[in-house]
């Protein structure tokens, strides 16, 4: 049996969250989210981020929260402003274009923009009205590329963001595990004052589906659920998003999920600097992409289930490791056995 390190979903969800699912489940409950376990959950996230007035609904995955949000929050002459390792441009399938908007995107090597790549954009779209308005800027944290955000740089992203009216929308599907990360100074709180709308991922964090759409200015999502409805996202046994995430939230068992994740790869990343591997980017989240020997890769594969990321030549390819909520020490001190033996 191969041990699996392609991703962060392979597991079904975790033991407490399948446990309140059967214990729930013979009660009946209003459907559409109107349920009281989503109410719950709501009223949780709103004192987490000490926004009451805060906009909050549960969907099912990423790409529909990502779809969701930008196409409710654009004209239809407007862009959206993103890296070109983000999530919305590499791996949706134009899903936000086929909802009909532009992404412009920022070259980067780390997977994160600054404001000065932001400001390139909009001073490339000047000629009114024949070009795009680029509108809403949008990142990922962590990043596709396993980086991430500190406290200080969203609060720089935000400021500026502000000061040139264009709103920001944070991807949260992996944001437990930026919130884990120590020295980025982070939590919902921090993240919540920081942007205009975020997301907050479940499904590649101990949940079976779920994500959970949240608008700081309530404002801005008077009709969201229409486009929620019209785009087929609202589920009728909405109670399976909002058991989910009453689970995830209880004792931060979210944060606890996120922490374990980026603690095994970081055992992982940890021997491979014994061996003096070099690295696509630096990252202390649970993904990582050491940088190694063609040969040695076909070595890894013959025990390890993982993607081939970027050749980066002849010799030489990235590969991408990640670490689940559930990915266990034995997975990894196998791992860690087989990277030491490469020399």
């Amino acid at each position: 049996m191969k041990y699996f390190f392609k991703n962060d979903y392979s597991e079904a969800c975790h033991p407490n969250i399948l446990q309140a699912l059967v214990d729930t489940n013979s009660v009946q409950q209003l459907g559409y989210g109107h349920d009281d376990y989503c109410k719950q959950a709501e009223d949780i996230l709103r004192s987490k981020i000490k926004n009451e007035k805060a906009g909050i609904f549960f969907v099912s995955g990423g790409t529909q929260a990502n779809l969701l949000v930008i196409s409710s929050l654009l004209k239809p002459f407007e862009s959206v402003i993103a890296a070109q390792t983000g999530h919305i441009e590499s791996n949706e399938t134009g899903a936000i274009e086929a909802v009909g908007h532009k992404i412009n995107l920022i070259p980067t090597d780390n997977g994160k923009i600054t404001t000065e790549g932001i400001q390139k954009i909009l001073d490339t779209h000047l000629n009114i009205p024949h070009q795009v308005r680029p509108k809403l800027v949008y990142i990922s944290n962590t990043t596709e590329v396993g980086t991430h955000y500190s406290k200080s740089e969203l609060e720089d992203l935000y400021q500026f963001c502000q000061s040139k009216n264009l709103l920001f929308f944070i991807d949260g599907a992996r944001l437990s595990q930026a919130i884990a990360i120590p020295e980025a100074d982070l939590s919902l709180e921090v993240i919540a004052k920081n942007c205009d709308v975020f997301y907050f991922g479940g499904t590649k964090n101990g949940a079976l589906i779920g994500e959970a759409i949240i608008f700081n200015n309530e404002k801005l999502c008077e009709d969201f659920p229409y486009f929620i409805k019209q785009k087929g996202a609202m589920l009728a046994k909405g109670r399976l998003l909002g058991i989910q995430f009453l689970e995830l939230l209880k004792d931060d068992l979210y944060l606890k999920l996120g922490e374990h994740a980026n603690r095994q790869t970081q055992k992982l990343k940890n021997a491979f600097d014994e061996i003096n591997t070099r690295f696509l980017t630096d990252s202390v989240s649970n993904q990582m992409f050491p940088i190694l020997k063609k040969e040695h890769i076909e070595v890894l594969q013959t025990q390890f289930d993982f993607y081939v990321w970027k050749e980066i030549d002849s010799d030489f390819a990235a590969i991408r490791l990640i670490c689940s909520w559930a990915t266990t020490d034995e997975a990894v001190e196998e791992f860690v056995a087989a990277i030491h033996n490469l020399n």
